[in-house]
């Protein structure tokens, strides 16, 4: 179902062209060619942004509010469709971050959530239609794809549609079959996340280390962030993959996933988990078992969940997000195409990302989550 929610009433005079997003054409694309190009089905951030936008972007996102420097007579109107409805913090705190910064810019504007679950495809694409055909209620689209290749046909028609301005959450993958590309993504690299994580790993964990997985649904993101981890980690620290569970990125996934591997490779003694929900399912069936002490686990994003866990003892690390990134740059994004400037904007941000474990103090923990959920706040979100 959907919520709406009106945050202001009163505006100034929002300008006709503000709407308008320049956007990237498959033609224009790559601004320069890199090495394996054949074999993707997709661009890589280097390849599409243009010198020094995305480190503009950052730099606003990260530094303090400029107010909007326009006049609207009515609040934009934002709508978000999402799997905000599982179990990980990112999507909630991520609206809170977009809200928040749109306050503080000095933006007024409308939301209309549009709420599923990561499995649910078919509902992410009747979301998708409705606002396609109901173009003239929106400015902005904001769209986290359940999976990418699943939704890419959404994503298409939705960045075609001159009825509004779309940006896609949780994915910096442009996929070469489209014509005309979303004005930005908004992302944060899980390719980076697997080498920042397997780096981390193997300087604590050494070599030859036997190793299991919960990965989530096969496609771009579950590549990267168990892909590209497991060819890491066999490549430079000469580990063993003992088993791999697609998990779906659900909890009960994860628990079901784990307990298969504490019964049937018990010489597994790391459980990497590709998301949240799948390592709070994880830790879950470790705990039950009494095997929490014995295997190193790790997650994936460092949300309050994954942090709180760090904290019991009960996972071991995590590649961290500085979560709030993602949507606070949406908000400066919307900003820069109100005044006109959306020609500044790059077509793939990317946060940052560090990695929380079970070594740090408590105290850099807290500073990690409090730098990371600025916006959205530290703790766990209210359901």
């Amino acid at each position: 179902m959907t919520r709406k929610t009106t945050i202001k009433t009163t505006g100034l005079a929002l300008a006709a062209s503000a709407l308008m997003a320049t956007t990237a054409l498959s033609a224009d694309l790559p601004l320069k060619a890199l090495p394996g190009d054949a074999e993707r089905d997709h661009w890589l951030p280097e390849q599409v942004n243009e010198p020094g936008k995305l480190e503009a972007l950052q730099a606003a996102t990260g530094g303090e509010a400029v107010t909007y420097k326009g006049t609207q007579d009515r609040p934009v109107e934002i709508a978000l469709i999402y799997p905000s409805a599982d179990v990980s913090d990112f999507w909630a705190r991520n609206y809170l971050a977009l809200t928040k910064r749109l306050d503080q810019l000095g933006i007024e504007y409308n939301t209309t959530e549009f709420a599923s679950r990561q499995i649910e495809h078919s509902l992410q694409s009747t979301y998708a239609t409705q606002v396609e055909q109901d173009a003239d209620l929106y400015d902005y689209v904001i769209f986290g794809p359940s999976e990418l290749a699943t939704q890419a046909d959404n994503i298409d028609k939705l960045a075609k549609n001159d009825g509004f301005v779309t940006y896609v959450w949780a994915f910096h993958t442009p996929l070469k079959q489209f014509d005309q590309q979303p004005a930005v993504w908004f992302d944060f690299s899980s390719a980076y996340g697997a080498q920042v994580i397997c780096s981390y790993m193997l300087d604590r964990l050494g070599k030859d280390v036997t190793i299991a997985m919960n990965r989530g649904i096969p496609g771009v993101t579950d590549n990267q962030r168990s892909g590209d981890f497991k060819d890491c980690v066999m490549e430079k620290g000469n580990w063993t993959v003992a088993y791999e569970h697609y998990g779906e990125y659900q909890r009960e996934g994860g628990f079901d996933g784990t307990n298969l591997i504490l019964q049937a490779y018990p010489e597994a003694t790391v459980i990497h988990n590709a998301n949240t929900a799948m390592a709070m399912g994880s830790v879950e069936a470790q705990v039950a078992a009494g095997k929490h002490k014995e295997v190193f686990s790790t997650g994936w994003g460092g949300t309050g969940l994954e942090l709180d866990a760090i904290r019991r003892g009960e996972l071991n690390a995590t590649p961290m997000r500085m979560g709030d990134d993602v949507g606070a740059a949406t908000a400066e994004a919307i900003k820069a195409d109100m005044e006109g400037r959306a020609e500044e904007l790059p077509l793939v941000f990317l946060g940052r990302i560090t990695v929380a474990h079970d070594q740090l103090s408590l105290e850099e923990i807290d500073a990690l989550e409090k730098e990371a959920f600025r916006f959205s706040g530290v703790g766990k979100l209210k359901r």
